[in-house]
């Protein structure tokens, strides 16, 4: 039995390593020259301590208070040169890439579709050169992507599911942007240059309701993560709420309701910010999250979209005083250099 162990590291890079069983991951990254940090290698120093997001794993009893204690194991903390899985793991490892003599993997891409939606977002599917592989990634994470003849990368959360044939985006549609422009002229069979995974906004394991917070082309993430969560059968109850500015910038809310046939307990709701909508329901995503959702903080909450979008929702959750489990976000910009780009 091979493990898949996902490092993410503090510099957002994310590199994958196969652990054998009864392997301990110290050795496995070792194998995959990935330097993790490491003093002793015995269990004694606490060099290597890592924190598990995700997964099962056996850390045995061959390690001393002073390097991982009991309070630290209940929280999720490991020592690598221990850690031996029992099943898919993600860790986050607290230094960076280089530091652990890795970084970013490259991936060339041929153009498979551009489809445009309004003149709201573009959905881009790609297929990896030569049919190789496809990036392995975490739903939720994303890859730079080099403009042709531009010089410059623009930053995309996947919307399609680890592990799919075909890699797929759902970009913003912006007036003289970079990546608006060149997809304009862009044919099928044109070649792209992807680097990545990248990013800690990601699916953590599921034992709790879940409520999905997208502004705009935000929603790509979660696209990916639905598709995650019908592959895993998923039951817990889920709720996404999709904000946008305008009518028109409503888009793929057809796959969106196709989840509501696929997952038991799946829903979602739209709200469009544009005070001369029709739609039913107006404003911004904060006046339409009803107290039952945030299940009085048993709720692990994910959101993506604008900075004004992320700074309102964490405001929200001060003056209600509702604390969620957990609160992950990613904040885009249409230039940023992480997240959705333009």
């Amino acid at each position: 039995m091979c493990y898949k162990i996902a490092l993410n590291f503090e510099d957002g890079v994310t590199r994958f390593i196969g652990c054998n069983s009864g392997e301990k991951v110290l050795d496995a990254a070792y194998r995959a020259k990935i330097n993790l940090p490491m003093d002793c290698s015995d269990g004694v120093c606490g060099t290597c301590k890592c924190r598990a997001e995700s997964g099962s794993y056996d850390l045995g009893d061959d390690y001393i208070e002073d390097a991982l204690t009991a309070e630290e194991a209940e929280g999720g903390l490991v020592l690598t040169c221990q850690m031996k899985p029992t099943s898919d793991c993600v860790l986050s490892v607290p230094m960076t890439s280089l530091a652990c003599k890795t970084g970013q993997q490259s991936f060339a891409a041929t153009v498979a579709k551009i489809a445009p939606h309004n003149d709201a977002a573009i959905v881009l599917e790609l297929d990896m050169d030569g049919g190789g592989a496809a990036p392995v990634f975490l739903s939720g994470q994303y890859v730079n992507i080099a403009v042709p003849g531009s010089g410059q990368s623009r930053s995309y959360s996947f919307s399609t599911v680890p592990g799919a044939g075909r890699v797929g985006f759902l970009i913003k549609k912006i007036p003289g942007g970079v990546m608006s422009t060149w997809l304009e002229q862009a044919a099928i069979g044109e070649r792209l240059d992807i680097t990545g995974p990248l990013g800690s906004f990601y699916l953590r394991e599921v034992k709790r309701p879940l409520l999905l917070l997208a502004g705009g082309t935000g929603l790509a993430p979660f696209l990916s993560m639905l598709e995650g969560l019908v592959q895993d059968r998923s039951e817990e109850r889920i709720h996404l709420i999709y904000g946008v500015t305008r009518d028109l910038d409503l888009v793929l809310v057809e796959e969106i309701e196709a989840y509501t046939r696929r997952l038991p307990n799946f829903s979602y709701s739209t709200v469009v910010a544009e005070e001369a909508s029709s739609h039913p329901r107006k404003g911004w995503v904060t006046q339409h999250m009803p107290a039952e959702l945030l299940n009085g903080g048993n709720v692990d909450v994910y959101l993506c979209g604008p900075p004004p979008m992320v700074d309102a929702v964490r405001r929200h959750f001060d003056e209600t005083g509702v604390k969620p489990n957990s609160f992950h976000y990613e904040k885009f910009t249409p230039n940023a250099a992480a997240g959705a780009g333009a």
